[in-house]
């Protein structure tokens, strides 16, 4: 019960991304981001700012499974009332809670039960494996681009189908005007 002083003081040492991590440098493409999802999973996991506790939310089916790694930036909060989203590219998957500084490539725009649900696309910032080699959106294959497309496109098919529509995707300087807009959101909440 959150009624209970034991129970109270637990949730209170609970990690409050929010108030640890800044969204990040944004003036140097830079986000902090913490995972949520690592890739190939199909736990739907979800960060609950309130407990500072990570809930699951569903199990997804095995052919619906992330793409990428899945996480959000602290201190946002998007038009469909959660932090903004992230797709974390890279070849590894990344653990739960991980917290990782990276760099923005881009934006997918999305739209979820008919509220934009925008996912900034980055990369870890310091990628020795591949020598920072991916810098901006034209760098990642079309191939990966196509199944992000196609898992966001269908993933609610088999329950809610037609209910998630990718609306294409968006440069840098579009992924840091929603950035922007999303720590404004945060801040006035």
């Amino acid at each position: 019960m959150l009624q209970s002083g034991r129970y109270t003081q637990f949730i209170h040492n609970m990690t409050d991304y929010n108030t640890l991590y800044t969204p990040g440098d944004l003036d140097s493409g830079l986000i902090n981001t913490v995972v949520e999802i690592p890739k190939g999973s199909i736990l739907k996991v979800e960060y609950n700012r309130i407990t500072g506790t990570f809930e699951l939310d569903r199990v997804e089916p095995t052919i619906f499974a992330k793409p990428t790694n899945y996480g959000f930036i602290p201190g946002t909060l998007d038009d469909d009332g959660d932090e903004l989203d992230t797709l974390i590219l890279c070849p590894e998957n990344i653990p739960l809670g991980v917290v990782v500084k990276a760099r923005i490539l881009g934006v997918l725009n999305f739209e979820d039960d008919g509220e934009q649900d925008h996912k900034i696309i980055c990369v870890p910032a310091d990628d020795r494996d591949s020598d920072n080699a991916v810098k901006t959106l034209d760098d990642v294959p079309e191939r990966l681009k196509k199944q992000i497309e196609y898992h966001f496109n269908t993933y609610k098919d088999l329950k809610k189908p037609g209910t998630t529509k990718v609306l294409g995707y968006g440069d840098q300087k579009e992924a840091l005007e929603v950035i922007h807009d999303c720590i404004l959101r945060f801040k006035n909440q």
